[in-house]
């Protein structure tokens, strides 16, 4: 089997590849944003505030969680989502490096 365009790449350069997809939509942004403004929330808080469906918003909670922005708990029958200190405070690093290292090059 051949190999992943992804091994070409050092794993510093595919962690900050996932953590950009992961907030590469603006819905996903809009999730950030409303965590971040309250300790934790029920998904269906989310789509109260979102114009998405149920379903498209657990995508996005799905692609944050995956790229380990969030985290989820269960309780009951619901999940309660809120922002992933250690993912956020390592994404925030890499970004913030990442923006600063790249020079102007024109």
């Amino acid at each position: 089997m051949g190999i992943s365009k992804t091994e070409e790449f050092t794993a510093k350069q595919n962690r900050l590849a996932v953590i950009a997809k992961a907030l590469g939509h603006p819905a996903r942004v809009a999730i950030v944003e409303y965590l971040a403004s309250s300790d934790a929330c029920m998904c269906g808080d989310i789509v109260e505030v979102l114009p998405l469906s149920q379903s498209t918003v657990s995508q996005h909670l799905r692609e944050l969680k995956e790229a380990g922005l969030i985290k989820g708990t269960i309780d009951g029958t619901s999940v309660c989502y809120c922002i992933d200190e250690k993912g956020w405070t390592e994404a925030r690093e890499m970004m913030g490096r990442f923006l600063t290292d790249v020079k102007k090059c024109c």
